[in-house]
């Protein structure tokens, strides 16, 4: 029998789960997710949709995938309603609804999730689903950007370089082409060297300022999205 102690510290049955996945027993994690997500834990279903959507431990199926996130969606996780966003707004495993789409990724990205407000951004600047509107694409850009996301610091920095929706800012454009640059976003690398060979000895001296302001700042958050984003 198990000590007071001993039981405090057992791991509950989603981290039993968790922990199945993370050493790669996938069709063990597989198993527990299911029985969890049957008896109506919201965040094992959206742990199963993923295993669907990825094909581990389980035969890969987008549309069960998309029916789980939903699931999870309605009931109020934040994670799922942006897989459901994305899903809906790129046609995986569901008829492509751009604008429930966006219903649901604004939804999330409201909440805070960075991947959402990158999806909606990129579907501000398109016109998809929503009536275009770069300003409202540049707001939520930003918001992920100085959060940590590099995905959104690439496009932000190009933005603020080429003045699409905003004034244009060679500084700033420099700032956020470096740090996404930084992080391994190849298309940031060649853009940012494109318009540092535009800029004078004093803007270059306030866009390195600029980066050392910011790194400081972000968080090394990106490398786990859950889904590929809406296409740039």
């Amino acid at each position: 029998m198990l000590s007071a102690r001993a039981a405090h510290h057992a791991p509950t049955p989603l981290a039993e789960a968790v922990e199945a996945y993370d050493r790669g027993d996938f069709v063990a994690a597989a198993g527990l997710f299911s029985e969890l997500a049957a008896a109506g834990d919201i965040e094992a279903t959206t742990w199963l949709g993923a295993l669907y959507a990825h094909g581990e431990g389980v035969e890969a199926s987008l549309a069960r995938a998309f029916a789980l996130y939903l699931r999870a969606a309605e009931a109020g996780n934040v994670l799922a309603q942006t897989n459901v966003g994305a899903m809906l707004a790129m046609g995986q495993g569901v008829a492509q609804d751009c604008a429930e789409g966006a219903r649901w990724l604004e939804m999330a990205a409201e909440q805070g999730d960075l991947f959402a407000q990158y999806n909606l951004a990129t579907l501000y600047s398109r016109g998809q689903g929503v009536a275009r509107d770069d300003t409202a694409a540049v707001r939520w850009y930003r918001r992920a950007a100085e959060a940590g996301h590099y995905p959104s610091q690439a496009r932000l920095g190009f933005i603020c370089a080429n003045g699409v929706g905003v004034e244009k800012d060679r500084v700033e454009g420099y700032v956020w082409l470096s740090l996404a640059a930084q992080h391994g976003v190849g298309n940031a690398l060649n853009a940012l060297e494109a318009i540092a060979s535009q800029m004078s000895a004093d803007e270059k001296r306030r866009g390195a300022a600029g980066v050392a302001h910011w790194r400081s700042r972000t968080a090394e958050i990106s490398r786990h999205a859950r889904l590929d984003p809406v296409p740039a």
